[in-house]
């Protein structure tokens, strides 16, 4: 997977802040242990009550069959199979969050300068997530230059994509709004040590409750969009630490609004470096967008996440790629042969975007 890219140019976006309160649940079967890297998936938070908005969020629907079951999902964008590229919008909403003991104010913001010089947010944004490179998978095919998740996708449905050349999921040139800044409440949060890293911990729920009123408020956000909110050196918790990001919905039930939330930490190696958390939960969103059934895709070993089964894994699944100059590290995203698709569904017959060999046999996990 050899180092190409085309420099996007960035927008700019206003975004507003509004209060609101939300409950949300986790679903996450480590969600009691402490200090374990892992991310989340909340459940919807959809109504009958609220207007179908005029821009659904392009989507299609597949199958595949193991063991005699059927399992159904569906997926953004279009069928592989007809060649067609789908290009959705994008807002990144950088969220600093302040954290106050007696007279002590510590903030952990995404405008941290990082090793190069440039912000966080910078470093996001020009990033494999959204600017082009040229990816190889495991048996040298060559996949594309393009961005990371599209690469992912054609490779996950090459029996497909080999004719179908034009398929493409592709992210737009990010709107990056202004930073916004949660002071945390001592119930919901502290400042901590975790993988030797001086974070920011905050409930996810309460989390959840403060990214949803800016997205009810912003009118650009629209479904057929992608917010994407962002946090630095900071880990959500629900019953433990540590969540590096999550993805859920909410709205209307015809039409439902997904988001995500990342934490990008500055110090290499740890849980979530860099853009490692990005590249899990939009690989999981453009595979699962909780658009058509609350439960997620499900398959036989859960649902189709397809990031998680590297959590265990030393080094969290990343692999490093330099681009412009710097290193990111790159979360490997599983193949629905993992879950139990034939194996002419995959590029090679692959399990994993990186051809992980510890992936030996469907829904099996290693380190």
């Amino acid at each position: 997977m050899k180092k190409e890219f085309t420099l996007l140019s960035l927008l700019a976006a206003l975004l507003v802040m509004a209060s609101l309160t939300a409950t949300a649940f986790a679903q996450d079967a480590t969600d009691t242990l402490p200090a374990h890297p892992r991310f989340a998936r909340l459940l919807p938070h959809l109504s009958n009550e609220i207007a179908t908005p005029a821009t659904p969020l392009t989507t299609w629907n597949g199958s595949f069959k193991y063991a005699g079951v059927t399992y159904n999902y569906n997926m953004v964008g279009t069928a592989p199979s007809t060649g067609t590229s789908t290009t959705v919008p994008v807002f990144i909403i950088p969220i600093a969050l302040q954290y106050k003991t007696g007279t002590t104010t510590t903030t952990f913001s995404p405008e941290t300068l990082q090793s190069n010089g440039a912000t966080a947010v910078t470093n996001t944004t020009n990033s494999p997530i959204f600017q082009n490179m040229d990816w190889k998978a495991g048996d040298g095919t060559d996949l594309g230059t393009t961005q990371y998740e599209d690469a992912f996708q054609r490779g996950n449905f090459w029996g497909q994509v080999k004719t179908a050349t034009g398929y493409h999921v592709l992210l737009g040139t990010p709107k990056v709004g202004p930073l916004q800044t949660f002071v945390v409440p001592a119930a919901d949060g502290s400042v901590g040590n975790e993988f030797g890293v001086k974070v920011g911990l905050a409930d996810i729920n309460w989390f959840d409750s403060k990214i949803q009123a800016i997205m009810t408020k912003v009118k650009a956000i629209q479904p057929n969009t992608l917010p994407i909110f962002m946090t630095y050196d900071v880990y959500l918790t629900s019953g433990g630490c540590c969540i590096g990001g999550y993805h859920s919905s909410f709205g209307s039930t015809a039409a439902p609004q997904a988001y995500s939330h990342f934490t990008y930490i500055g110090t290499p190696g740890a849980f979530s470096q860099d853009v490692g958390a990005l590249s899990h939960e939009i690989g999981e969103w453009v595979d699962d967008p909780l658009v058509v059934n609350t439960n997620g895709n499900p398959v036989q070993c859960g649902i189709l996440e397809v990031g998680d089964p590297e959590e265990v894994f030393a080094n969290y699944g990343d692999f490093a790629y330099t681009l412009n100059g710097f290193t990111y590290n790159l979360q490997d995203l599983t193949y629905l042969e993992y879950f139990g698709a034939p194996t002419s569904t995959s590029v090679g017959g692959e399990m994993t975007f990186h051809n992980n060999p510890f992936h030996l046999s469907i829904c099996s996990q290693g380190g």
